[in-house]
């Protein structure tokens, strides 16, 4: 028995939550948890910095706190049981549109961790336009690659920012990316997402497709088909599609429901063209609503109108 095992129910202890590995220095005793039982004891220092830098970061508790909680059962009402949340880098910036603010993604995270304790499997894709826009890049003859690869990048950066406000918020999740960064996240395998999805954790898939020209959006599309989710839902600050820009038009006419045909045709600009239509090539349902409106989302997740819904339908 180890100085890591817990001495009411055998099961592995890690670092409690908020603490590291590199805050033991500061300390002569560290607070130890259960991820079975929920047990703690208190324990030199000394006897167990060695056990724990040996093992691997999210054993230890350096990523997560505690055991996964198993999700709980959905009622009759809820009508996904796995979505994957389409974010926009705004949502994780402050009032100027840029950066990462904290409580922004506080925010973010108590949304997600509703819709997480209702019962369902939650995965998220986010994009990068508060650190980085390929546009402004080509406006002054940057490589169209380049850019990408840079928004790309960026899109890991608020992976990392989002998964540490879930983790806040006692969250257990996983960053993949499909541009290779082992020492920050797991590399994009899909029956991997598939397994931590079905163990309850959230993952947030990051780094697009890796491929350049194509979109978070796109991006979000695929790995929504890839992971089989139900739904496909496109977070807005405005609560759902209108024929044209609501801040803007006061007149503007809001859709409770669309086909993906009229979506491309209107040129409406929910998501680009590349996603609408795999999307529709695949029969996977687009939600788009305001995330910021309270309950707008366990709305929505009960079968609820909610936003605007595209989806199949007489295309004559």
């Amino acid at each position: 028995m180890t100085k890591l095992t817990c001495d009411k129910c055998g099961s592995r202890m890690r670092l409690a939550a908020g603490d590291s590995i590199a805050s033991l220095a500061s300390r002569d005793q560290v607070t130890l948890v259960c991820g079975r039982c929920q047990h703690t004891r208190l324990e030199d220092r000394s006897a167990v910095e060695l056990e724990l830098m040996h093992l691997p970061a999210e054993i230890a508790g350096v990523h997560t706190s505690g055991k996964t909680a198993p999700l709980p059962v959905p009622d009759k009402t809820i009508q996904y049981k796995r979505i994957l949340l389409k974010l926009g880098g705004e949502s994780l910036a402050g009032a100027d549109g840029d950066g990462i603010d904290p409580a922004a993604g506080e925010t973010l995270a108590q949304r997600i961790q509703s819709v997480r304790e209702m019962g369902i499997q939650v995965a998220v894709v986010i994009g990068a336009g508060n650190l980085w826009r390929g546009r402004e890049g080509l406006e002054h003859g940057m490589e169209r690659a380049t850019a990408d690869y840079m928004g790309m990048i960026a899109t890991v950066i608020n992976s990392l920012a989002l998964m540490d406000a879930l983790e806040r918020a006692h969250v257990v999740v996983r960053v993949q990316s499909a541009i290779e960064m082992r020492a920050v996240a797991e590399p994009y395998i899909r029956r991997r997402a598939i397994r931590h999805l079905e163990k309850g954790r959230v993952v947030i898939f990051g780094g697009g497709t890796g491929n350049p020209y194509f979109s978070t959006d796109t991006a979000a599309a695929l790995r929504a088909m890839e992971i089989d989710a139900d739904v496909l839902i496109k977070a807005t600050k405005v609560n759902g599609v209108y024929d044209s820009d609501p801040h803007k038009n006061p007149s503007a006419k809001k859709f409770d429901s669309l086909t993906y045909i009229d979506t491309l045709n209107r040129r409406l600009g929910v998501m680009d063209s590349t996603a609408i239509s795999l999307c529709m090539d695949n029969n996977l349902p687009i939600l788009v609503l305001n995330l910021w409106e309270d309950q707008m989302l366990e709305r929505a997740m009960r079968g609820e109108t909610a936003g605007t819904i595209i989806q199949s339908g007489n295309e004559g």
